[in-house]
């Protein structure tokens, strides 16, 4: 039955809404497929070009040049020059084994060291350079940049190595850079990236490894544009790294050079502090070592002779040296027992050479003994028997307490490696020890000239000279502050001692140097502008058994090297107005006076003549062995910077 006219007008209603509605929803569809792709290709184009040409952007970090390390005065210690290496970018270069095969036939690489790539690039970003081989000849890239076009992704760059300029003399104070280790890049997780560019060098010791972040700088940006094989079309945009920052440090290279060429041939340590801002002039340990050596990769052969040398040139004995300090610890009894009144200026003790106490005989080192004697003369002349009566009268928790005051048992707040605390021992302290128990009268008396359980370091007998040289609390200072006006004297707090006492142990210091008695009078100073003050010490390494001694101790020179006392002498400069304190310690050199002193003397007057020192301030009777012995070191050391001469390696 067919539809009536109505019907049919009213299903020809309803399709032609429908055909609206869908025609509608057609046109909204075109429209915003329109205007989507109108604003993909004009206000959007950049962005979808980027994207679409990711796949041919390469990123690659640009390393930052290293912070360069000065002297006091601003002259380059450690710097870093140009070196060439050739380096691959594992994304760009591809199947990376085969590739390195390639470059294998070009360069004759070992597989060990494409092996080493390989495993190197497992844990290293895809966009990161990996380096083949280091510190390459012109002839060497030459060879890859005329095969360029079939070694895609390898690249020859140039990169900074660190340089010292002055060798062994700055190797304990600045340290050394070497290659990342497995372990430096675990300890820098958030920094892998920066750490695993080729050739990148990062602070293993002292300095360098204490300013490492200053130091490095920031890593820049550069984007490439590469081709499907992996070649550079074009460089797109580049942030700069950001270089570190230079350090600079109190240290004047002249006088540090000046301190090694004098320790020439020994074991030993020797240190100059300015007493008015605690700047560390010199910290030289005898012998030392070429830090160049590390930079690349020491040789096993090279790092077995520093090892295995019985003057262990890899320590440094000026912080890491903990040694008896002798009798250069009695200027600390000495105050101790003017402060708590146990003894008057002149008051004697009688020294015939020993003393008994608790059934122990007790020696002085001078087997006749003094006689009687006063406070500055036991200074002066080192009396043993004088300094064991004090420690009794004081006791060792007094000694304690004064021994901390001028810094032993105090480690010293420096960005060097493995610094010692020393040991200033106490009842408690004996008590902790796992064979300690109570504290004997016989430690006392070993603590009172040195020997027992003291330890201190040379910069902590330095730090102990400028205190009583200043009556205040000085404190060693390696690194110069960014502030200029903060590198000036510093307001140092006083120590809290009776200006009359600590003007008595000055006296004795005084006379142990410039006395026709003192233990060290053959190291004077004869000009009257440059005289110094000084207090020597002997440590022993091995006691003196009661049967050598009755049979006749052996000279010092008839003893094995390793079995001779340690030397030690430590001063201050001028005595009127004082400006440096200097220790001096060698290891098993015999007497203090003989070996520490004079070394310590020619420090005083490198420091005060600004170079080596007129022979009219030596004794006259000295200044023709002076005059040979000056010419020699003249040899050896920088010229000053007012003379011509070879410029330093």
């Amino acid at each position: 039955m067919g539809k009536s006219p109505k019907q049919q007008i009213e299903q020809h209603r309803t399709l032609t809404r429908r055909a609206l509605v869908v025609g509608g929803v057609q046109a909204a569809i075109l429209t915003g497929i329109g205007a989507q792709m109108a604003r993909m290709q004009l206000r959007d184009a950049d962005q979808y070009r980027m994207l679409a040409e990711e796949n041919r952007i390469s990123l690659q970090l640009i390393g930052p040049t290293r912070g360069r390390i000065l002297d006091r005065s601003g002259q380059v210690i450690a710097d870093s020059t140009p070196s060439y290496q050739i380096t691959i970018v594992p994304e760009r270069a591809g199947d990376l084994e085969a590739m390195l095969r390639k470059l294998q036939q070009v360069l004759k690489l070992d597989d060990e060291t494409i092996a080493a790539v390989l495993e190197k690039s497992e844990t290293t970003s895809s966009f990161v350079p990996l380096t083949v081989a280091d510190n390459v000849t012109w002839d060497d890239i030459a060879v890859v940049s005329l095969n360029a076009p079939a070694l895609p992704g390898v690249d020859t760059e140039m990169v900074r190595r660190r340089a010292y300029q002055f060798g062994p003399d700055f190797a304990h104070v600045i340290g050394y850079v070497g290659r990342v280790s497995p372990k430096d890049m675990e300890e820098a997780a958030g920094e892998a990236p920066v750490l695993s560019l080729p050739g990148f060098q990062i602070g293993k010791l002292s300095i360098e490894k204490r300013f490492e972040r200053e130091l490095r700088g920031e890593p820049g940006t550069k984007a490439m544009e590469v081709n499907a094989s992996g070649r550079i079309i074009r460089d797109l945009y580049q942030d700069a790294a950001k270089d570190g920052r230079d350090i600079q440090l109190t240290i004047d290279h002249h006088l540090q050079n000046f301190a090694l060429a004098r320790l020439n041939g020994q074991s030993a340590a020797a240190i100059v502090m300015d007493v008015k801002n605690g700047d560390l002039l010199a910290a030289a340990s005898a012998p030392s070592f070429d830090p160049n050596l590390f930079v690349s990769g020491i040789s096993s052969a090279d790092y077995s002779v520093l090892r295995e040398s019985e003057f262990r040139p890899l320590s440094d004995k000026t912080v890491q040296g903990a040694y008896p300090p002798g009798s250069t610890l009695k200027m600390s009894l000495a105050m101790s027992t003017l402060q708590d009144k146990k003894v008057t200026p002149e008051e004697t003790v009688y020294c015939p050479g020993y003393v008994e106490i608790a059934g122990r005989r007790f020696h002085c080192w001078k087997r006749a003994g003094h006689g009687n004697i006063n406070l500055r003369g036991a200074i002066r002349e080192s009396c043993d028997v004088f300094f064991y009566e004090m420690a009794q009268r004081v006791g060792i928790d007094n000694m304690n307490a004064m021994n901390s005051r001028f810094g032993i048992g105090e480690r010293p707040d420096l960005p060097l490696a493995g610094i010692v605390a020393g040991l200033n021992p106490s009842r408690e302290w004996k008590k902790s020890q796992e064979h300690g128990g109570e504290w004997l009268i016989g430690d006392t008396i070993n603590a009172s000239i040195g020997q027992g359980y003291v330890l201190a370091s040379p910069m902590q007998l330095t730090t102990m000279v400028a205190r009583v040289a200043t009556g205040k609390m000085v404190q060693p200072r390696l690194v110069r502050d960014k502030n200029p006006a903060s590198n000036s004297d510093v307001a140092f707090e006083s120590m809290g001692l009776d200006p009359t006492d600590l003007g008595r142990v000055q006296e004795g210091m005084f006379e142990v140097v410039n006395s026709s008695r003192g233990t060290a009078r053959s190291s004077r100073i004869v000009d009257p502008t440059q005289i110094m003050a000084g207090k020597t010490g002997t440590s022993q390494v091995f006691s003196i058994t009661a049967a050598e001694r009755a049979s006749g101790v052996r000279s010092q020179a008839e003893l094995p090297w390793n079995r001779r006392d340690h030397a030690l002498f430590t001063a201050y400069a001028p005595y009127d107005n004082p400006q440096i304190a200097v220790s001096v310690v060698v290891e098993h050199g015999g007497g203090g006076s003989t070996a520490a002193a004079p070394v310590a003397r020619d420090l005083v007057l490198f420091h005060l003549n600004k170079g080596l020192p007129p022979l009219t301030a030596y004794p006259e009777n000295q200044r023709s062995r002076m005059a040979t012995d000056l010419a020699e070191i003249k040899e050896r050391i920088i010229p000053s910077d007012t003379e011509n001469g070879p410029s330093p390696t």
